[in-house]
């Protein structure tokens, strides 16, 4: 894939997966990086378990980078609880 199709799939899913799992999002910069280490994420994931990775812009890899990024949000969350 292009650069600029892993900065569309990294905005699209990190969106996503802000929005499922804290609903205000990381702002603009830091839901693309989610996004992008989510596709990342998600593409290892898939394959350890015998399918098939991120394959360009389309519904299946958009659907495997979310997943990605809310297993990434979700430590991160673990790790560095915000308290206020």
């Amino acid at each position: 894939m292009s650069f600029v199709a892993w900065i569309v799939l990294g905005l699209i899913a990190g969106f996503i997966g802000s929005k499922v799992v804290n609903n205000t999002g990381e702002g603009l910069i830091g839901d693309i990086l989610l996004g992008i280490l989510g596709a990342v994420a998600g593409g290892w994931l898939f394959n350890s378990l015998g399918q098939p990775g991120v394959t360009g812009v389309n519904l299946y890899s958009i659907v495997v980078a979310v997943i990605g990024s809310i297993v990434l949000l979700m430590a991160y969350h673990l790790l560095f609880r915000r308290v206020g």
